[in-house]
């Protein structure tokens, strides 16, 4: 007996100092130039909380006073007054009433996101996804995290070179040629599959003002897959925003000051439940981007029934007075790691010829005219760099208004 309690203290003692070598390691890497600016930056993006929630994929929703969120780390928001309500919606904004947050299947739940089976937000503050240090760790670096490259895709662009800039290869519907002053569409939500880590997959709106140049200003929103963004893949609300081509200005979500969320109920950059099945259940999401026209700012509603916050105007050059080009549709990044195209899919991964609960749509696509109207879009173009790949299809009618299908699996016998 007295060996085996030698034994199992010496074991102890084994287990001791590992758990010392441990902390002493992880002690020196917090000491370590790296470490501290990984928890500087931490400490700047993760506000203290009014209550946590754990959601049931991982992530934790910190509910955050609304006046202590990451926009008014912006020195010019310092003295901000917050806009509870915007002074004008859009007119015409609830005519189509097929688009709202939800199912098409009658009868089922709407949808909501994946942190709200284990709680909600008080009135008064804001969800905001705590990011973790493996999220900053996954980036190129911690100035970097929450970023992008320039990504828009340029329909007008004649230059072959410039086509798959970066690997990203999209699949559109786009209006160009006059003053926008916001856009809408009904977004049918999927969970494409992502090849490669550094991937990823989206679907969304773009109000677009200036050049594709380094002028480029840009307001985004929609859903995505993105396993280095996030470190999974489940589909996720996301926006982005810049004013000058993703170089220095703005990021995704709120992991930089600018974008001031009023909302207690949806969370940027959380997991959106459920999805679409192929040949089963359908489901989409709403989205409204449109500036209002006595304060200037351009706000974002989610669905009818939440208005999330808004980009103050001060924030965009171009954009500060109206946009020149809104697109609708697919994105992802195609990093060919071995010459070949991977398997990326876009929307639901198959082609739009396969049509309803087979291919992903945006449905209701509208523009806001500059008596703040909603209107059908005129002169609808599409545009895809490789068709064999993803490809779009747009057309109109009366259920659905004007529409398009889009998507693909990338990698096939007709794209290698």
């Amino acid at each position: 007996m007295a060996k085996a309690r030698c034994g199992g203290a010496a074991a102890w003692a084994v287990a001791v100092a590992a758990a010392w070598v441990l902390l002493a390691a992880v002690a020196a890497e917090a000491r370590s130039p790296a470490g501290r600016k990984v928890h500087r930056h931490l400490k700047r993006l993760n506000k203290p909380a009014v209550k946590s929630i754990e959601s049931p994929d991982g992530d934790i929703i910190d509910c955050v006073h609304i006046s202590h969120q990451p926009a008014f780390d912006h020195p010019l928001l310092k003295n901000h007054t917050i806009q509870f309500r915007p002074a004008y919606h859009p007119e015409g904004l609830y005519d189509d009433a097929k688009s709202s947050i939800g199912s098409n299947n009658a009868g089922e739940k709407p949808m909501l996101q994946m942190w709200h089976r284990n709680g909600r937000c008080p009135e008064g503050t804001v969800p905001i996804r705590r990011t973790k240090k493996d999220d900053l760790l996954r980036a190129s670096s911690a100035r970097r995290y929450g970023r992008k490259r320039h990504t828009v895709p340029n329909p007008l662009s004649v230059d072959p070179n410039m086509l798959s800039e970066g690997g990203h290869q999209h699949a559109i519907a786009y209006v160009e040629g006059d003053k926008y002053y916001g856009a809408k569409a009904t977004i049918n939500v999927w969970e494409p599959k992502i090849q490669q880590a550094n991937e990823f997959s989206l679907s969304q709106l773009w109000i677009l003002g200036g050049s594709f140049g380094e002028d480029l200003n840009s307001i985004e929103a929609g859903w995505q897959v993105s396993p280095d963004l996030y470190g999974d893949n489940n589909t996720r609300l996301f926006t982005y925003w810049t004013s000058d081509a993703y170089q220095a200005t703005g990021c995704y979500n709120i992991l930089c000051s600018g974008f001031i969320q009023i909302n207690s109920e949806i969370a940027m950059g959380a997991s959106i439940f459920p999805i679409s099945n192929y040949a089963g259940s359908q489901y989409d999401i709403s989205i409204l981007i449109w500036k209002d026209p006595k304060e200037g700012n351009w706000w974002m509603q989610f669905g009818k029934e939440y208005v999330l916050g808004y980009w103050p105007s001060f924030l965009f050059s171009y954009l500060a007075d109206s946009a020149s080009m809104i697109e609708w549709g697919g994105e992802v990044v195609n990093s060919e790691p071995d010459g070949t195209h991977t398997s990326t899919q876009m929307g639901s991964g198959h082609f739009p010829e396969e049509g309803f609960g087979k291919a992903s749509y945006f449905k209701n696509i509208q523009v806001v005219d500059s008596s703040n109207q909603l209107s059908a879009p005129k002169g609808v173009g599409t545009f895809t760099e490789q068709s064999n790949c993803y490809d779009v299809q747009n057309g109109n009618n009366g259920d659905w208004g004007t529409y398009f299908y889009y998507g693909g699996p990338g990698k096939n016998s007709n794209c290698p």
